[in-house]
């Protein structure tokens, strides 16, 4: 009797953790977000991130995630979008992403007090080579640290639509 008791137990557990497994993106190279300590992003707190890539040949699309407060004072912000591949030769690209309409109405997905966004930078992207790849996203906004940024990422995919 007690084994049916711990077995009734079991089963939901098993199958949540099925559920979850299959829930991954197989075209998901990377999609990770950190963190940002007290939701105050300074200049010097680059958030870095190595990405494997193993074909070269396949089209990537790259987006830079973020999740801001409701409280985030502007409509936009400035990123620098560090890269190294593996010939070690690095490139800096200057981004602006939209955040909200020019009502303030928030463009992202909210859920409470936290606007999500996940916005595309590159599209059809070809890595030149295989390896690894090191990116570095730092804030590019006059305020030193920039309040209310929650979480900064990134996310790599093969671009299936090419």
């Amino acid at each position: 009797m007690k084994r049916a008791f711990k077995f009734i137990y079991l089963l939901p557990a098993l199958l949540l953790i099925m559920v979850f497994a299959s829930c991954s993106d197989p075209n998901a190279v990377i999609d990770k977000n950190t963190e940002i300590d007290n939701h105050n992003w300074s200049y010097g707190n680059l958030v870095k991130y190595d990405v494997k890539i193993d074909d070269e040949k396949v089209p990537y699309n790259l987006y830079f995630n973020l999740r801001v407060t409701g409280d985030y004072k502007y409509s936009n912000i400035f990123i620098l979008l560090h890269q190294i591949g593996p010939d070690n030769k690095p490139a800096v690209n200057r981004m602006e992403f939209k955040l909200a309409n020019t009502d303030g109405e928030w463009l992202g997905d909210g859920s409470g007090n936290l606007y999500s966004y996940q916005m595309i930078f590159r599209q059809g992207y070809h890595f030149p080579a295989k390896g690894i790849y090191h990116f570095a996203i730092e804030q590019n906004m006059r305020d030193n640290p920039l309040h209310e940024i929650s979480d900064v990422g990134l996310r790599v995919e093969k671009d299936t639509k090419q």
